[in-house]
Order: C-alpha cells, then structure tokens, then sequence
C-alpha cells in the first residue's frame, strides 16, 4: 500500500496540484544516493549539484559563493544584481565573513528579495515587523555588514509597491553590464520563490509561464504553509500567512548565474527536503514542477548529503 494506491476518496483526492504526475515524482526518488549528481542530458552545461557533508559546510560553501561572485564584479568595475531568499539563511553570516575579510565594499550591488508574506491583495507586513521578510534581510545581511553594506536605495523588497518594478530595474541593469544571480532555496512542492505548482493551470502553456515576472497575493498551496510553520514559526501553523508576494519565472530564469541550497533535514533521520530534491534533479523541466528548470542554468546547488537518502520508510 501506497500513497497511490490509496488516494481514491481519501482527503488527498484532489489534494496536489493537478499536473503532478505522482508515479513519476516516485521514481525520481528511487536512486541510490551515491547517483544524485550524476549529470543529466538536459542539464546545463555549467550546472552543478555540491553535496555537503554538514550543515556547517553547506552554510560556509554556499556563502562563499555569494561572496566571492560580489568580489569578482568589483574587481571587475561592474555591477552585481542579486534575487535574494529568506530561507535558506544561514549562508548570509558567512558571505558577510568573507567580504568583511577581503574589505568588498558592496556599492556595485543590488539586492531584490524574491518574496514577501502578504494578504490576498498584496498587502505586506510593516518592514519593521519581526515576521517580515525585509526585517530579516535587513538584520541579518545588510545591517551585519557595516560601513560594506548595500546602499539602501539599492534594497528592494517585494512590497506591492515595488515588487512591480522588479524587472525594469533589473533589465536596466542588465543592459548597464550588470549579472544577474539568483539565489533560491527549494520549497516542499518544489516552487522557487513563492511561485507555486499550481499556478501553471493558468497559462497555455511553457512560453507563456515563462513570460510571469511576478505575483501580488500569491495563493499558498497548503504544503507551503506546513513547510513555513516547520521551519520558519516553531509548528504554529496558525501564525502562517495564505498568501505572499513573489517572483516569476519571468525574473528567476533570467540568472545569469544561479546558486541554490536544500538544507532541509530536521534530525533523526527526518528531513522534508529529499523528494523536493530528487525531483529538481530527475524530472526534467516541466510548468507544473518550477524547480525543475534551475538545472538549465548555469550554476551550483549545494545540498545536504544525507538528504540523497535513500529515501525510504523508517520508523523513528
């Protein structure tokens, strides 16, 4: 017995978005560990998945990637644009390391946070507030670098005010010489940023999915919010917001550069990261699974050994 071969009239029926082909997320997973990164066909050639030993050196590796493409722009006169999480976030106090050690001033950089909790009109929390996704940027990436910090006036975050104007800036930038990194996590149903796998019953199809640069009151697929009460508000679900601001695949698959992480293991053996994981790396690129086209762009994603698995059942 299986999750397939019970889910006719139980609660889940039409529970997962409508293009999921579960059969297929299934045998994405049924890979020995040691296979995780070998290299597939549709793949970029300059993609990279980097398994990391430890949490330490998942935080560590992954900083030092956003550091040093921040040093290298400066060493090159040009300006830098980065798509910014909250979540993974323990690789910031080691880009700060880093840059603090090399003395980078970080004028030529340009910070757009990806996404913002909100309601369903777009409406977002004050910046000040401790649930905030600005509030956490700016206490623990800009704030914590000083005198090398980000002019503010180079902060955007992704109000309803200025979400919109995301993709002039960046295209701007771009044409100015600039590179565009995005940096991302992996959610539980396998969207980047807060752009949801449901959201592709919407469009015709691939060309016009792509076309979306962002969303104002984004509709929360359930598994999200469980995800953020786990990792982000101790197990309160009821403190979770339903909706959130985010960006679109219009913005995200423009990186030049992409560095990813998947940190999501919780202890003793349990994790909620590994299907996420094996499916980015398996599927092959699909509107109604977003991660699955990051491996078409050039970049690393850094991820945690133990979540390659194997992924199997376990009693704990």
């Amino acid at each position: 017995m299986d999750l397939m071969s019970t889910i006719n009239g139980s609660l889940l029926e039409n529970f997962f978005p409508q293009g999921w082909d579960m059969k297929k997320l299934d045998r994405c997973c049924d890979n020995p560990p040691e296979t995780i990164t070998q290299r597939q066909d549709w793949w970029n050639k300059e993609f990279e998945p980097v398994p990391c030993e430890t949490l330490s050196d998942f935080d560590t590796m992954m900083g030092h990637e956003i550091a040093i493409e921040i040093k290298r722009a400066r060493d090159e006169g040009k300006k830098i644009a980065f798509i910014l999480p909250v979540g993974p976030m323990g690789m910031y106090k080691w880009a700060i390391y880093f840059l603090k050690e090399w003395n980078v001033n970080c004028k030529h950089v340009y910070g757009f946070n990806m996404d913002e909790w909100s309601d369903k009109h777009g409406n977002t929390l004050p910046s000040d507030n401790t649930g905030a996704f600005q509030n956490a940027m700016e206490q623990v990436f800009y704030g914590p670098l000083g005198d090398l910090t980000v002019p503010k006036d180079q902060r955007n975050f992704a109000t309803k005010e200025m979400l919109p104007t995301y993709a002039e800036k960046i295209g701007q930038l771009k044409k100015d010489g600039a590179k565009l990194v995005v940096v991302f996590g992996i959610g539980r149903v396998f969207h980047i940023a807060f752009w949801e796998p449901h959201f592709a019953g919407e469009f015709s199809g691939e060309e016009e999915w792509k076309k979306q640069g962002y969303r104002l009151g984004a509709k929360l697929h359930p598994l999200t919010v469980e995800q953020n009460a786990i990792t982000s508000f101790k197990s309160r679900t009821t403190l979770v917001p339903c909706y959130a601001n985010t960006i679109g695949p219009g913005l995200f698959l423009k990186a030049d550069k992409i560095i990813g992480g998947c940190d999501g293991t919780l202890g003793r053996g349990m994790m909620w990261q590994g299907l996420s994981l094996w499916v980015t790396l398996r599927h092959g690129p699909n509107i109604w699974i977003p991660s699955s086209f990051m491996p078409t762009l050039a970049g690393k994603l850094f991820f945690l050994k133990e979540l390659a698995g194997p992924l199997v059942a376990e009693c704990n």
